[in-house]
């Protein structure tokens, strides 16, 4: 077959070639008009932030990886209970910036039900953010709590440092 030429040939936008932007789904999510949780897995870590939509860009509201637990005895790393602790973070430093409703944005990861993205909403959510998502789709509390890992250890530990810490509002 021979390339496509023509007038009526259209460039999809380069994020969209590339495979990294659904604009659909961003623009439904946008649309709700709340900031989005947003919740990224690389292969190392977990990403989670609260981010709002402004006209100049995207504004990030709170952020947290996986690899800042290991400040409070927590080996983080991209796993379920890692990504349930970074889940409950940012929502901490979230309602301390003001926010207390979102909508879980998974980007193009595949939300499968018990997944490590809804372990980070749950995260969330037990932090007290709002936001949607069905009891169903959430990771069970053995999951959450790693007891399907070899090393699971000091995961309540971290938790409970977690839920004593004091997050400052900043500006």
């Amino acid at each position: 077959m021979s390339r496509a030429r023509g007038p009526l040939f259209v460039v999809n936008f380069r994020r969209r070639r590339q495979g990294v932007t659904d604009y659909a789904k961003r623009v439904a999510l946008l649309k709700s008009g709340l900031p989005r949780l947003v919740v990224r897995k690389s292969n190392k870590y977990v990403i989670v932030q609260v981010v709002e939509f402004s006209e100049k860009g995207d504004e990030t509201i709170a952020a947290a990886t996986s690899r800042q637990l290991s400040k409070l005895g927590f080996q983080g790393k991209a796993n379920t209970p890692s990504a349930y602790l970074t889940g409950f973070l940012v929502g901490k430093r979230a309602l301390a910036k003001g926010a207390s409703e979102c909508a879980a944005d998974f980007g193009r990861h595949a939300a499968t039900k018990g997944s490590l993205l809804y372990a980070a909403v749950k995260g969330a959510v037990d932090a007290g953010l709002k936001i949607p998502a069905s009891p169903e789709v959430l990771p069970s509390k053995e999951r959450i709590e790693g007891k399907n890992l070899k090393n699971s250890t000091g995961f309540a530990e971290a938790l409970e440092k977690l839920r004593s810490l004091q997050v400052q509002q900043h500006g």
